[in-house]
C-alpha cells in the first residue's frame, strides 16, 4: 500500500491531506469515506496527470439536473417579464431586504 501524506507546514493546525492511488481507493474505499467525514481531504490520484478530491455534500450545495436547472432559469424569466420582481431600496441592507420579501436567511 502506497500512502503518502502532504502537509504543508501552515496548514498543519487545521487540515492534513491524503494522496492516494486510485487502487487504494477502490480497495478501501469505506474508510477513505469515512475519513472525508471526518475533515480529512482526499486525493486520488489517476495516471499521471489525472487527480480528484473527494468532499462531502453538504446541505448548502444545490444538486439539480440540467433540465432541472434550465427549467428555474425559464420560470424565472417568465416571472421577470410579468413584473414579478422586487428591488432593493436606496440604502436598504441586504438582510433588511431579504427580510421584506419574505426570504429566511439562516447562518
Amino acid at each position: 500500500m502506497n500512502l503518502y501524506i502532504c502537509v504543508p507546514f501552515w496548514y498543519t493546525k487545521n487540515k492534513v491531506m491524503i494522496i492516494i492511488t486510485s487502487r487504494e481507493f477502490r480497495e478501501n474505499q469505506a474508510s477513505y469515506f469515512d475519513r472525508v467525514d471526518k475533515g480529512e481531504e482526499i486525493l486520488i490520484q489517476r495516471k499521471k496527470n489525472k487527480s480528484y478530491k473527494i468532499v462531502p455534500v453538504t446541505e448548502d450545495d444545490t444538486l439539480m439536473s440540467k433540465e432541472e436547472f434550465f427549467a428555474k432559469i425559464d420560470k424565472s424569466l417568465q416571472q421577470a417579464k410579468e413584473g414579478e420582481t422586487h428591488s432593493m431600496n436606496e440604502g436598504e441592507s441586504l438582510d433588511d431586504f431579504l427580510d421584506r420579501i419574505g426570504v429566511n436567511v439562516q447562518d
